[in-house]
């Protein structure tokens, strides 16, 4: 199981339900996340809170979808050539396509 240990800032409260807090690592936020603010120590339900927060987790199940990675790869590809195309473009194949 990997734990990571972040600073986490309290940015705001939501709806006096939802506490929205900042991961940061080395002054830089890397993630959000959004939990109940009753799961908050109660001194510290409020913005501006600043917490040391140690994230835990594991990988329960991985299933490798190959047709996904396929079709991933393709329409990567297919965005390359068409900017490709667009770009290989000169301004007088361009003129001609707008005077069409």
């Amino acid at each position: 199981m990997t734990t990571h240990v972040y600073t986490g800032v309290v940015d705001r409260i939501v709806d006096d339900t939802t506490a929205v807090i900042l991961l940061e690592r080395n002054g830089t936020t890397i993630e959000q996340l959004d939990v109940p603010k009753e799961t908050l120590p109660t001194d510290g339900q409020h913005e501006g809170a600043v917490f040391e927060i140690t994230v835990r987790f594991a990988i329960e199940s991985m299933e490798y979808l190959p047709e996904t990675e396929v079709d991933r790869k393709q329409a990567a590809q297919d965005r390359l050539d068409g900017l490709s195309k667009r770009l290989g473009e000169s301004d007088d194949d361009a003129e001609s396509t707008e005077s069409q």
